[in-house]
């Protein structure tokens, strides 16, 4: 719809994603549907978290910003599988022109490792291990990793976020 994308000022993954439904319903006259998620790495205090996108810079150099990671990890001792937990979160939003909105949010807990592993996904997926699982993100099928039920398991946090607004939104899960 050729619409500007607003600056995202919020703090939290779930005001940004209700900043960017919002502007784009006011503009479009239109619900609109919007999300923001990213990575939150407990011994980076949270980081990347709201940033996870700039941290890949312009190119979205996704691999740099994982060594990045990879290095401030070690630079905290934090080697080991227990030092290195993380989790995924998704926000979504739907806002309606009359400025209702409804918003969702959804994380899915893991472990970062390191090398990379998988070239499926983007992002930070090469290096998160989902708990429970032996593959990381990036050595997944986006069928089983975004796939709803009865197809897939609503593993990721986007699909898990999106199991919440079915259920809420259209009754269903």
């Amino acid at each position: 719809m050729g619409l500007n994308e607003p600056e995202e000022t919020g703090t939290t993954f779930r005001d940004n994603a209700r900043i960017k439904a919002a502007a784009a319903a006011k503009a479009s006259a239109l619900p609109a549907f919007a999300d923001d998620s990213g990575l939150v790495v407990d011994a980076l205090d949270g980081a990347p978290g709201i940033l996870s996108a700039r941290w890949a810079g312009p190119a979205k150099n996704f691999r740099g910003a994982m060594e990045t990671i990879e290095d401030m990890l070690r630079e905290r001792g934090a080697t080991s599988p227990e030092r290195r937990t993380a989790h995924f979160v998704s926000a979504l939003c739907v806002a309606w022109p009359d400025g209702h909105i409804e918003d969702f949010e959804a994380r899915v807990d893991g472990t970062l490792v390191w090398p990379p592993r998988g070239d499926k996904g983007f992002g930070y997926d090469s290096m998160f291990l989902p708990d429970g699982h032996t593959r990381t993100f990036g050595e997944m099928p986006s069928e089983e990793k975004h796939g709803l039920p009865p197809r897939g398991k609503g593993l990721s946090h986007r699909a898990r976020a999106f199991i919440k607004l079915a259920e809420a939104c259209l009754g269903q899960g």
